[in-house]
């Protein structure tokens, strides 16, 4: 099987907890909770892609990882996963993923693949894991679930130097379909710092969540 991702691809997203790549093109878009979003508009599709940096101050980036990569327990923490498990395609392992909407917008649903790793940098850890849609032809559209065709994420994590971790996180999605714009912009502002308040929480349950399931 080809590879998904580069060496280069994980360089850079590591290099970000660094050196931030928001010149240019990238500008400010808000600050809550101790997260800064900035974002840069895509002539193409008319939407933004965004960069998050961020905090998780009570979870270690190895566990942080781990959570982030368990499907079956996202879907005890995150109330907007209808659906999430992998699945091999053809011979090409995907995760299928459908998100609620509010209503009376239609859910969406994503075909993905991904991968992680851990890095040693100059006698640091950091966690890397990337994420990009992927055409698999075995995976038909569902009636009423509009299909989200172009989408990629990659985040890094490190450590704080205390007991949390830095996050990176850089994101895009054309969700499809007719979304008001403000809808759009306010899921970026309110999702996000939400999304990572619900993995800290995620975090801290993750070794009872693990011990009940024996």
């Amino acid at each position: 099987m080809a590879l998904q991702f580069t060496d280069q691809q994980f360089q850079e997203a590591w290099k970000e907890l660094d050196e931030p790549q928001i010149g240019g093109e990238w500008e400010f878009f808000t600050e809550t909770m101790g997260v800064k979003i900035y974002r840069r508009f895509i002539k193409e599709t008319g939407l933004y892609e965004y960069k998050v940096f961020g905090s998780l101050s009570t979870c270690t980036p190895d566990l942080c990882a781990d959570v982030y990569m368990d499907l079956a327990y996202r879907k005890h923490w995150d109330d907007y996963a209808k659906e999430l498990y992998e699945k091999d395609y053809g011979g090409q392992k995907a995760i299928y993923w459908e998100v609620k909407y509010p209503f009376p917008l239609s859910n969406r649903d994503y075909v993905y693949v991904r991968e992680r790793r851990e890095l040693e940098v100059n006698g640091r850890k950091i966690w890397v894991v990337l994420a990009k849609s992927s055409a698999v032809s075995q995976c038909p559209e569902k009636a009423g679930v509009i299909r989200v065709k172009d989408y990629k994420q990659s985040v890094a994590m490190e450590s704080d130097g205390a007991n949390g971790t830095k996050v990176f996180m850089n994101y895009f999605d054309n969700p499809g379909g007719k979304i008001p714009t403000w809808l759009v912009n306010w899921a970026a502002k309110t999702g996000v710092p939400a999304f990572l308040t619900d993995m800290q929480k995620a975090c801290n349950n993750y070794a009872n969540y693990c011990k009940n399931k024996k």
